[in-house]
């Protein structure tokens, strides 16, 4: 038992240490977002030559802000839910309930993760314009989304699942 304490304890540590490197890349991008945001201020209104590319390096960045957030918050189970249904039942319910919701998203991270990818091999070869980068490089943001989701919701469900099924779960419970 204390060996599965254990395990679960350093799984929950690499997953929010991924968890919190997706925030920092986000965060990032979000600085590099407002400081390209500021120049093309400049350039449009006292240079009067007005940066182009911009707005498509501000469309990637967007991307990867927003899916890199969203796996973050899926780690965090702070993204988007209702929990008023889920509330009103018993724990042992509510406890089933919460693993077949991560279920249902873990197969949609695993199907967004998959599209994903179709879509990265089929813009490799398109430019964008400005950039002249791939257009994958937009929906690789997609494609690291899937995957990072899937790797924390079908781990919450096994450390739910042991943690359901571990006499003193509720010690476990209190240090998360």
């Amino acid at each position: 038992m204390a060996d599965r304490a254990l395990i679960i304890a350093r799984a929950e540590s690499v997953l929010a240490k991924i968890s919190f490197g997706c925030i920092v890349v986000a965060s990032c991008a979000l600085v590099v977002l407002i400081v390209t945001f500021g120049w093309l201020v400049f350039g449009r209104y006292v240079l009067n030559v007005t940066p182009t590319w911009v707005e498509q390096l501000a469309l990637v960045l967007i991307g990867y802000i927003a899916f890199l957030g969203a796996a973050a918050g899926i780690h965090d189970d702070s993204h988007l839910g209702v929990t008023m249904f889920r509330d009103a039942f018993g724990e042992r319910i509510r406890t089933v309930g919460v693993v077949i919701v991560d279920i249902i998203l873990a197969i949609f991270s695993v199907v967004m993760f998959l599209a994903g990818i179709e879509l990265m091999q089929f813009g490799w070869d398109t430019r964008l314009p400005m950039l002249n980068v791939p257009e994958s490089v937009r929906t690789f943001s997609m494609v690291c989304c899937g995957g990072l989701m899937a790797v924390f919701l079908i781990s919450r469900i096994i450390i739910r699942i042991f943690k359901f099924t571990l006499p003193a779960h509720a010690e476990l419970e209190e240090g998360r």
